[in-house]
């Protein structure tokens, strides 16, 4: 085994900004800001000016009255939300779209929905004309604190998950909480996925703070990783715990089990397995338990789904240079660990609790 490490550094600080929560991601000039709070989609109007966009594309999968004012001649797109429309088909769609409505390199384009939406329109950004500002306003507690920040954009192909995608940062994004109180109950607590695994690569614990806080939190965690690494070199591995397992789920379940539920599960995953390569020891293990339950989220595989089926499907995982390979915790705290012997992964997926029938 191989192990790849790297020094993490401090969360990037929190500011205010006009009764808002403030996270800069610095990147020099793709730096952007990142906005939390309510009523934040109501400075898209300002971002826009600030670019110096004639027009925008709007993409959508909100109803209208939750649109923002751009203050710019608009073209609305209605988007879905779900993982059907993360496809280059859908990219080429929208692509069209824009050179329809007459889109320039100088004018921007605006995703509003959650994680899917986020990437989709994300990549179409890239690839327009070789790149058109985005500014993003995630609608999802997922989307607000992760997909929609940190600049990769992808969509599936029938063989995985975001295998086909580019890195583009967005002008900003504008994580307006008023969004949150539209969701239903399992798509917020599908959120809190990525939340509980901020707690292991090194927000610390966020369980009792308040949501703006948890999101804000998760963010400035994930804004300083993504400064430090933004193409995945090194570093910017660990914002993947739980995501190796998590994907293999989704796609092992045909999306049935949502991303923040399967990351979950791949946490509690992760945790087993670095105590069963004596990474961590017995207390650290039954913490990714407490962790990802104290949010409500799932904690036992789905019982269709057999242990093989999910090797198979891990072994397609971007990370997988040398056969398989996880984000792990341990004594320097997280990093990215390869060519673990595909024996003591089957152990440690059949040692797994089951949920019964019927359960997420």
């Amino acid at each position: 085994m191989t192990t790849t490490e790297s020094p993490v550094p401090a969360a990037t600080p929190v500011r205010t900004d006009g009764g808002l929560r403030r996270i800069d991601v610095e990147l020099g000039d793709r730096g952007y800001p990142v906005l939390i709070g309510p009523g934040a989609r109501h400075r898209l109007a300002g971002v826009l000016a600030g670019i110096g966009a004639r027009r925008v594309a709007v993409v959508s999968a909100r109803p209208a009255e939750w649109l923002p004012d751009t203050g710019l001649d608009t073209l609305v797109v209605e988007a879905k939300d779900g993982e059907e429309g993360k496809s280059l088909a859908w990219v080429a769609e929208l692509c069209s779209r824009f050179t329809a409505f007459g889109l320039g390199r100088a004018d921007a384009v605006v995703s509003c929905g959650g994680g899917t939406t986020t990437d989709a329109v994300g990549l179409a950004a890239a690839l327009y004309h070789r790149g058109v500002p985005v500014v993003h306003l995630p609608t999802s507690l997922l989307a607000q604190v992760d997909a929609s920040v940190g600049g990769k954009t992808a969509v599936n192909l029938p063989e995985g998950k975001n295998l086909v995608g580019a890195y583009w940062q967005p002008s900003a994004v504008l994580c307006d909480t008023d969004y949150l109180s539209t969701l239903p109950p399992r798509e917020r607590v599908n959120g809190y996925g990525e939340i509980a695994r901020c707690h292991f690569i090194g927000a610390g614990d966020l369980r009792h703070l308040p949501l703006p806080e948890q999101i804000a939190a998760s963010v400035a965690r994930k804004a300083a990783v993504v400064a430090a690494d933004e193409r995945d070199a090194g570093l910017r591995h660990i914002l993947n715990y739980g995501h190796t397992l998590g994907h293999a789920l989704e796609r092992a379940t045909d999306f049935r089990l949502r991303h923040g539920e399967a990351v979950g599960i791949g946490t509690v995953f992760a945790g087993r397995l670095a105590g069963a390569l004596g990474r961590i020891g017995p207390e650290r293990v039954a913490e990714h338990h407490e962790v990802v339950a104290h949010y409500g989220l799932p904690t036992a595989l789905p019982p269709e789904v057999g242990t093989g089926a999910l090797i198979a499907l891990m072994r397609l995982d971007k990370k997988a240079v040398d056969g398989l390979s996880f984000v792990l915790d341990g004594p320097r705290g997280a990093e990215l660990v390869s060519d673990i012997p595909e024996s003591v992964v089957a152990r440690t997926l059949d040692a797994m609790p089951r949920a019964t029938a019927g359960e997420a």
